[in-house]
């Protein structure tokens, strides 16, 4: 390699960090560093939506797959964090001076395990704190989305908004046929019969997938049974309703899913006029900022807020084994 391209070489290396350098000293300068080593009484900062002085209402937001995959802050401060939310769920229930809370639900669903805990969470905080909780739906509320809306005092949903998907959906792939195809042998030992039940290299037997469409109608009893208790219909109504097909808002209202129709800031103005809670001081939660968060944001700003690398990553982050689910997928 010639001088003049050790010297392009040697040029780019110095531009690159001397560009990381400028962005990392960037971040901290806008770092607020009183708060970043201040440890408040509050597991979570408040942001302020309206300011009042008559009560206090708690929205909390809920966005993304519901599931507890334990995303990596160093990389991804904004997707869903299932142990974040419930602990956020469970402070705003616990502080007395919480009078109400409106979770704005915008998701396709996810796991059994995780939608049965923001469930029984929020019966929870309706039970032991006695407090409302009302359900405001996004863009999509559906399957998980409406499972952990049903026990809720209210659900407001948009006209347009996608909700129902009642159901539990478990998928896999057969890639026996591709695998002898290409010459790939697979070579399994195991200790039952069932062991390697759902295979991605060999057919699903008949006895198969009876074991499992039974365990996928025990769980859908379960979502159904949860609509039957929170929304007081009888049981065929809710299995009539419940075949998976999503409904619009409009058509989620006609068919008793949701009780109004309208924006997360409506849904607000409706706790504060049905809970005395007028000119009540209305706030979110935020996670408090410390050093993890800070060194977070600082790399999202070196490698860029790309969406589908942060996706990318979570993936290869999750196992493949196929799972039980209550998911609204397009």
């Amino acid at each position: 390699m010639n001088k003049k391209r050790w010297f392009a070489l040697l040029t780019a290396a110095v531009l690159f960090v001397v560009s990381i350098g400028f962005q990392l000293v960037t971040s901290i300068a806008t770092t607020n560093f009183d708060q970043l080593f201040t440890f408040p009484e509050s597991k979570f900062q408040e942001e302020v939506v309206e300011d009042g002085s008559n009560g206090k209402i708690v929205v909390l937001h809920l966005d993304g797959v519901i599931q507890d995959t334990a995303p990596s802050t160093l990389i991804n401060t904004t997707s869903y964090n299932h142990r974040q939310f419930l602990e956020m769920l469970e402070e705003a229930g616990k502080d007395p001076n919480v009078d109400g809370i409106v979770l704005r639900v915008n998701t396709p669903g996810g796991g059994v395990v995780e939608s049965a805990e923001i469930h029984d969470m929020i019966l929870e905080v309706k039970e032991e704190y006695e407090k409302p909780v009302y359900v405001s739906m996004g863009n999509t509320a559906a399957s998980g989305g409406y499972y952990i809306s049903a026990p809720a005092d209210k659900i407001v949903a948009h006209p347009a908004t996608l909700t129902g998907s009642i159901g539990v959906i478990m998928e896999g792939y057969n890639l026996a046929g591709l695998a002898e195809k290409i010459g790939v042998e697979v070579n399994t030992i195991k200790s039952g019969e069932h062991k390697d039940i759902m295979s991605t290299f060999r057919e699903m037997t008949d006895e198969e997938r009876a074991l499992l469409q039974e365990m996928i109608d025990d769980m859908y009893g379960d979502f159904v049974q949860v609509i039957v208790e929170g929304r007081g219909m009888s049981e065929q109504t809710v299995r009539e309703l419940g075949d998976g097909r999503v409904y619009t808002g409009n058509q989620a209202k006609e068919n008793g899913l949701v009780d109004e129709l309208g924006s997360l800031d409506d849904t607000i103005e409706m706790m504060k006029q049905e809970h005395n809670l007028e000119n009540a001081l209305v706030v979110k939660y935020n996670k408090s900022t410390g050093f993890e968060q800070f060194l977070g944001m600082s790399v999202q700003n070196l490698i860029g807020k790309d969406e589908e690398l942060v996706n990318v990553l979570e993936i290869i982050n999750e196992a493949n084994t196929p799972r039980a689910m209550y998911l609204y997928s397009n």
